[in-house]
């Protein structure tokens, strides 16, 4: 009798949670989220979490290190060739960063006006994005060669040098030429997801601003502007993270080089860890990235406090 009774009731109790989890919209998140969270424990959390233990041992490529604390950055900190990646690095984000917000916002400022075959002009500009870093490197690398410069042939045809430039053998000059490869390749997703904005703001705003007299330039300042803060807190964070780490561009073009003008931290713990095969010292310097990174991760956060005071609501 009790084994029938408990026949009956089993499939119902099953029935009722598997309701509650349909009917629970805090489950049924959590389930969904579940695959999503294994993913990235397995391929960022765990690595992240080796990576960091690896800076505080002395593991080499086929030997198992031992614990050594921090002298990994100890010795760091008086390493020349170090201390110029992160100066390389800095400068190299900042100036592209800056030169593909400047130049994506202007870009998505043209795009977003009544223009004719506007839709194809805004396919074309995704291609510098869509084409592989690789690609994108070595075609570069073409372009910017000592001997067979197209630049400097297209120079020399207009008069205005008269020998070609090395512009990858020069330490400023392949500072500025890494510099322009990353912002070729990067002004088009500031320039769509800018345009994507620009879209969501009402047109009645500025007519009303224009009613009340504001110019072009007041208008853009005191509507626009603001109108866009967030995204374009939400846009530099990501710039900012995709040039502070980049790798395959620079390791294509000029593998650090001359002298370790462009050795950026990315490259050069790569360096240290795999050709190097010292791991310790590799991953101290990929880990030491990690603050700079952040950095970037709070601009977004306080960027974002600004969509929350336009929408009038404190979460």
């Amino acid at each position: 009798m009790t084994a029938a009774a408990d026949h009956l009731t089993h499939p119902a109790a099953k029935r009722s949670l598997m309701s509650r989890i349909a009917h629970s919209r805090h489950l049924l998140g959590l389930v969904f989220m579940l695959p999503a969270a294994i993913l990235l424990l397995v391929f960022l959390t765990y690595p992240l979490g080796l990576g960091v233990y690896l800076g505080f041992t002395d593991t080499t490529i086929g030997r198992d290190g031992i614990w050594i604390g921090l002298e990994n950055y100890e010795l760091l900190m008086e390493d020349s060739v170090f201390l110029l990646s992160v100066f390389n690095t800095i400068f190299y984000t900042l100036v592209a960063s800056i030169l593909k917000f400047a130049l994506g916002l202007w870009l998505a400022l043209i795009l977003n006006e009544h223009l004719p075959f506007k839709a194809f002009f805004r396919a074309i500009v995704l291609l510098p994005w869509v084409v592989p870093t690789v690609l994108s490197a070595i075609a570069f690398w073409w372009i910017f060669d000592a001997q067979f410069s197209v630049l400097s042939w297209a120079l020399i045809q207009l008069g205005i040098i008269d020998h070609n430039i090395n512009f990858l053998g020069d330490p400023w000059a392949a500072r500025a030429s890494v510099i322009a490869a990353n912002v070729w390749r990067g002004i088009p997703f500031v320039a769509i997801t800018l345009l994507a904005g620009l879209q969501t703001i009402s047109p009645s705003l500025h007519e009303a601003a224009t009613l009340d007299g504001a110019t072009s330039w007041q208008r853009f300042r005191h509507v626009t502007l603001p109108m866009l803060t967030p995204i374009i807190a939400v846009v530099m964070t990501f710039s900012v993270l995709f040039t502070f780490t980049d790798f395959q561009l620079i390791y294509v073009l000029t593998r650090g080089g001359p002298v370790n003008a462009t050795h950026l931290m990315a490259t050069l713990s790569f360096q240290r860890a795999i050709p190097g095969g010292n791991l310790g010292e590799g991953a101290a310097i990929a880990v030491a990235m990690i603050p700079f990174l952040l950095g970037a991760i709070l601009f977004s956060y306080f960027g974002l406090q600004r969509r929350k005071w336009q929408q009038g609501g404190a979460d």
